[in-house]
């Protein structure tokens, strides 16, 4: 799986929420000052290019669906944070994010959960 930028990111949110959409509904969902059209377009053609959404002809436009879910993205992140911010080790990431007091004990369970189906799905 690639990594997304901020950019794409931003705009995965939003297919993610409406499940499908065309670049003006895409559009349509950002706050003020809205992106340009173009600008969008060209984001979630790159999407596509990387397997994110698939592309869906309808009518003389085209509507973008999801192809790999928020989880599943999701837990590549978790994966991907714990190999590479804290050696593999869960118990380095629950540590370290329990000083913190940022998760729940529930949230950091999930988390490590997550993380480690996705660590081995890699191997």
């Amino acid at each position: 799986m690639k990594e997304l930028t901020k950019a794409e990111e931003q705009v995965m949110q939003i297919v993610w929420e409406l499940e499908e959409a065309s670049v003006r509904d895409v559009v349509a969902k950002f706050s003020e000052p809205k992106p340009a059209y173009t600008t969008v377009a060209t984001v979630m053609n790159t999407l596509r290019k990387k397997g994110f959404t698939n592309k869906i002809p309808a009518g003389k436009s085209h509507l973008f669906s999801v192809k790999i879910s928020k989880e599943e993205y999701s837990g590549y992140k978790a994966g991907s944070l714990v190999k590479n911010y804290f050696n593999g080790s869960f118990s380095s990431m629950a540590s370290f994010f329990a000083r913190d007091k940022k998760l729940s004990i529930q949230e950091l369970e999930e988390m490590i959960e997550i993380a480690k189906r996705e660590i081995s799905k890699e191997k």
